[in-house]
């Protein structure tokens, strides 16, 4: 029933006649609430309603969360259902829009005091949206719902949202021992007399009809409130600040300290710790050691909305004290300082809630509708209007960053934590931030309805679903950050950026030391250092011997190197990719001494075909000479890994003031995930050819492995060159097919329409331990340029156990060993073996055909293009093997130390 279509005929007793002459009675529909000074009074009207309706024969569902006494318990019609509000407001809202939709038409309903929520939430903010949720709903169903509200402990705008939102409000005082009722929300009656106050005598609601009388009770009132009326101006969340704050003030001031301040300080910073910070244990018990309740202060000064912070800005903030508390002097005099604002979480619900796809959201949450649901809710988000208060908000934010770019980043609850990285799920945008004050705002919220809508993208859905995140609550927040850089015309960019990470186990070389970390260097934006970028390379090194790069020689070395430079173009208002040959033309202000090579030999064949300007070289040489930058990236790695007690992965941007120092800013800091044993398996010395599969001398990621291999689907490289644009994204689709059908349960020929599975059984299954998969494929996977290998996304690969690029098309189609970038997160997460082959390397052994040539595997049917629901084009089959490992053991084994792989038969066979 739609409020269109309210029935005023349909009528229901409070349980009390003098009451229900008062509100020519309830309707079916009506949500009422009960606004007291004390949940006494509103008991008073509860046992009449519930008697009324069971000897109607309703069924009362008592929504039992609050820290008072019940209201009801378990009787004949009466059912108690208890809902912890501590899981947050999603979990908490979700469940009580399922037990509603389970009970379906006709139920009444009786629920604990909303003020409750407050100590859950510590905002009106989402009491609010949490009403809106369930009030329209409840309509709908044909019920009759009570509620109560303690109103001096809610702000103005709180009382106003839930008042617009229900069909009955009420307002009950005592006076003089005397109890008075006042409606102020009846909807659709009306009488002469009913919004007065009314005296309850005996059974009776009598109305004060003299004003005299009233006055002198609101006058009553109002002296018995007046100590409340200016914290009742404030959200509770800003009154919770409001007390950190007259805590620092109290602390400052010796002489008149309470004994006590100490414990109520570390019991306010722990409040505002799980309401702002995190409620993963590991992360909350560092922010509980380094942050001060004046951090968290300062944090609340640069927030919009309430709610967390996520974890990508808690992992800036929590590295930034750290590296002040722990780190050596050098650190501090080089580390910039931070310019960042905040969107909590609650404003992410509250724009699903605005507009009004909180029904989507809860049948993404349902079974069957994870992905249809979610794909649904991805494009609704992309054009939604934002709430007026955070559009209000933003303005401001804005004005405060005046025209420099900003940095709009992702950052959802679980992102950067110990068990989940999240790395590259969720969008983050750069807003150049050109234009009217109008035209910047809708960029900024343009920048927000994208990252919104990533949560819901399928990458993130997978992601989710495999790291057993499905049906848990996963608010987004944002942290948007001024670019650190500068102008260089029209452009504008960092000098350089960086990835660093604390624990290199994926050193080149058997004399390199893992615990000294490494660097992905990129000049320009950090965008180079995080993403796959087809055709070009980010500068990798180990800190211990900068100088050691895993190039043969020169030639390599500067063709495995950066040659684009991602910039902001102030002047299109958009990022930019350009050349480094053309930006240098352009700008003679670069610092290119401090991080490249001149190239001679470039530059005079250059100067004899008439181009005079100069030709260098990304090799970032300058840079890791400096022996003080180098200790500074290793002292910062060190540092963080101390404090977090485990490996880190950072990312900061470089810059060099006039006389050519370099600092830092450090813009991210989380958990590096962390695969492979600490102790290699013993590999066999040699091997005869009939055994081996491929050796290759380093070029791999994930540290001691040690797998069997069940099955194995190899991409011929040859074969995929020749095939057409639309055929390499079947090939991708296949591809995604397999992966997906290696989870037990997963029925893939429904992918593209609605999930024939659910939720439930969704987040159960795992991939089949007996179908351990080796992705075999030319160039790089994940491209996104299919010339240079298969476009497959995360979510076509992330069940495979080995991921193996080949170099074996020439040209620019190779491997990239990504270490630190998202692509990297993604497969050491998800404990993926990554192996590069370059089969013309002296210390490369690479026998494709060796599968197809011998007895140890069976080759197997593809699956059918689900996208297209079509058979394989037989092209695109041709170009694909699919084998299944039969009597024999395929073993890929590999020595970090030794820096050697190998894949093999462990016992001889008959090839």
């Amino acid at each position: 029933m739609g409020m269109d279509d309210y029935c005023p005929t349909v009528r229901v007793s409070t349980g009390l006649e003098g009451l229900d002459e008062v509100l020519d009675s309830l309707r079916i529909g009506d949500n009422v609430v009960w606004r007291v000074e004390d949940l006494a009074d509103y008991r008073r009207f509860i046992r009449p309603f519930v008697d009324a309706a069971k000897q109607q024969g309703r069924s009362i569902i008592y929504l039992r969360y609050g820290q008072h006494e019940p209201f009801l318990t378990d009787e004949p019609n009466v059912r108690v259902v208890d809902i912890d509000a501590l899981g947050g407001f999603e979990g908490f809202t979700r469940e009580v829009y399922q037990l509603i939709s389970d009970h379906g038409s006709g139920a009444f309903y009786v629920c604990d005091c909303l003020s409750d929520l407050l100590e859950a939430w510590a905002t009106d903010y989402m009491v609010g949206n949490f009403f809106r949720v369930v009030c329209p709903y409840l309509f709908e169903l044909d019920t009759v719902a009570y509620f109560a509200l303690l109103p001096q402990r809610h702000s103005h705008t709180t009382l106003a949202r839930i008042r617009a939102t229900t069909q009955v409000m009420i307002d009950v005082r005592c006076s003089a021992e005397e109890l008075h009722v006042q409606p102020v929300k009846v909807w659709q009656r009306y009488s002469p007399t009913m919004f007065l106050p009314h005296r309850w005598l005996d059974d009776q609601f009598v109305p004060v009809i003299d004003s005299h009388d009233a006055t002198r009770l609101q006058a009553e009132l109002e002296r018995r409130h007046q100590s409340q009326r200016q914290r009742r101006l404030l959200d509770y969340w800003d009154r919770l600040f409001l007390e950190a704050t007259e805590v620092i003030a109290s602390r400052a001031q010796p002489h008149r300290q309470d004994p006590r301040l100490g414990e109520r300080y570390e019991q306010v910073k722990e409040r505002i710790l799980n309401v702002l910070v995190s409620r993963d244990a590991r992360i909350r018990d560092l922010a509980s050691r380094y942050l001060e309740l004046e951090d968290l202060l300062a944090v609340r000064a640069r927030m919009v909305s309430s709610g967390t912070i996520g974890g990508k800005a808690v992992g800036m903030l929590l590295a930034r004290k750290i590296l002040q508390y722990e780190g050596a002097q050098q650190i501090g005099t080089r580390l910039e300082p931070h310019d960042s604002h905040y969107l909590g979480s609650d404003a992410y619900y509250a724009y699903i809630v605005h507009n009004g796809w909180w029904p989507i959201l809860m049948r993404q949450r349902c079974a069957g509708e994870y992905y249809s649901a979610g794909r649904e809710l991805h494009q609704a988000m992309l054009s939604g209007e934002m709430p007026p208060e955070i559009r209000t908000e933003l303005e401001r934010l804005l004005d405060h960053y005046g025209q420099y770019p900003i940095l709009v980043r992702s950052s959802s609850l679980h992102e950067d934590g110990f068990d989940n990285a999240f790395a590259g799920k969720y969008e983050s945008i750069f807003c150049v931030n050109q234009g009217s004050p109008e035209q910047r705002l809708e960029q900024l919220e343009e920048a927000i309805r994208r990252i919104y809508a990533s949560t819901m993208s399928e990458d993130a859905l997978v992601y989710r679903m495999q790291r057993g995140l499905a049906d848990q609550e996963e608010p987004m927040a944002l942290l948007l950050q001024r670019v650190n850089g500068r102008y260089h015309g029209k452009y504008y960019f960092p000098d350089a950026a960086a990835v660093g990470i604390s624990r290199n186990i994926f050193v080149w070389d058997s004399d390199m030391d893992p615990s000294a970390g490494m660097l992905r260097l990129v000049m320009g934006l950090g965008t180079r250092a995080v993403d796959r970028i087809g055709g070009d390379h980010a500068c990798v090194v180990g800190l211990d011997q900068p100088s050691k790069r895993p190039f043969r020689d020169r030639d390599d070395l500067y063709r495995f190197s950066q040659h684009q430079v991602d910039v902001l173009d102030v002047a299109a208002n958009e990022l930019a990719t350009l050349s480094l040959r053309d930006l240098t033309k352009s700008d003679d202000d670069l610092p290119l001494s401090r991080l490249a090579e001149f190239d001679r030999r470039a530059s005079a064949q250059a100067k004899s075909m008439g181009d005079t300007s100069a030709v260098w070289r990304l090799t970032f040489t300058p840079l890791l000479r400096d022996k003080g930058f180098v200790d500074l990236a290793r002292s910062i790695l060190r540092t963080l890994e101390e404090a977090y007690e485990h490996p880190v992965d950072i990312e900061l941007t470089i810059h060099f003031d006039a006389d050519g120092n370099s600092f830092v800013n450090l813009v991210q800091c989380r958990p590096l995930p962390t695969l492979g044993s600490a102790i290699p398996r013993p590999m066999p010395a040699e091997l005869p050819p009939a055994q081996l599969f491929f050796a290759t001398q380093g070029h791999f990621m994930g540290g001691n492995i040690d797998l069997n291999i069940e099955r194995v689907v190899h991409v011929d490289g040859h074969k995929y060159s020749q095939l057409s644009t639309s055929q390499k994204y079947q090939v991708a689709r296949i591809v995604g097919a397999i992966n997906r059908s290696l989870v037990t349960g997963f029925d893939d020929r429904n992918r593209s329409a609605p999930r024939s599975i659910s939720v439930e059984a969704e987040a159960g299954a795992g991939v089949d331990p007996e179908a351990r998969l080796l992705l075999i494929g030319p160039g790089r996977w994940g491209t996104s340029s299919p010339e240079l290998g298969v476009p497959v996304r995360f979510a076509d690969i992330n069940n495979v156990a080995a991921l193996v690029e080949v170099a074996e098309l020439g040209g620019d189609l190779i491997p990239d060993l990504s270490y630190g970038s998202h692509f990297f997160q993604d497969l050491v997460e998800s404990g993926i073996a990554y192996i590069a082959l370059f089969p013309a390397d002296s210390d490369t052994t690479y026998n494709p055909h060796w599968l197809e040539e011998g007895a140890a595997a069976c080759r197997q049917e593809l699956p059918l293009d689900a996208s297209a629901h079509e058979p394989v084009d037989p092209e695109v089959a041709a170009a694909i093997d699919y084998y299944v490992i039969t009597d024999k053991t395929l073993r890929l084994v590999s020595d970090v130390v030794a820096q050697r792989m190998l894949c093999y038969l462990e016992e001889p066979s008959s090839i």
